[in-house]
């Protein structure tokens, strides 16, 4: 059962997601409620799972990672795709994982220092995975945008 979103959870949600660090009664006073009601709406909104924690982003190519990439995987077989995440996140430079349809089985996001250090990644870590068939990779010039999903009410189906 999904719980409904109200327009004050709506726009307590907008608030922290123009800015994560914003104080609560300072999103009490724009909002014009109660320090407690922002905060029992928050403690609410991270015990149903919408909020799922705070985070800081990280400016990676200031980080020195001055190449990204995103690769397709196919796997030899779908059944072994437990292990092979398993080892795919003991890799730090794999940043993100997905299951998705298609050609693949999985597609990542890799960031790396160099040409030489994505080579290295793809294929003296990646491509000697066990189970893995193939990659395909496209390096990532930049995101030319990106953005969380739209904060709209929840409601029961």
């Amino acid at each position: 059962m999904k719980e409904e979103l109200d327009s004050f959870d709506i726009q307590i949600l907008q608030e922290l997601e123009r800015d994560g660090r914003k104080a609560y009664a300072s999103i009490a006073d724009t909002l014009q409620i109660s320090n407690t009601m922002v905060h029992q709406r928050v403690a609410r909104l991270r015990r149903i799972g919408v909020l799922k924690g705070a985070s800081i982003l990280l400016d990676e190519r200031k980080l020195g990672y001055e190449w990204s990439a995103f690769t397709g995987v196919t796997l030899k077989e779908d059944s072994n795709s437990a292990q092979i995440i398993e080892a795919l996140r003991a890799i730090p430079e794999v940043t993100e994982c997905y299951y998705i349809t298609g050609q693949y089985t999985l597609y990542l996001r890799i960031v790396a220092l160099s040409n030489e250090h994505m080579r290295r990644i793809l294929y003296d870590k990646i491509d000697h995975i066990a189970g893995v068939l193939k990659t395909e990779t496209m390096i990532d010039f930049g995101a030319a945008f990106k953005r969380n999903a739209p904060i709209v009410a929840i409601n029961e189906d």
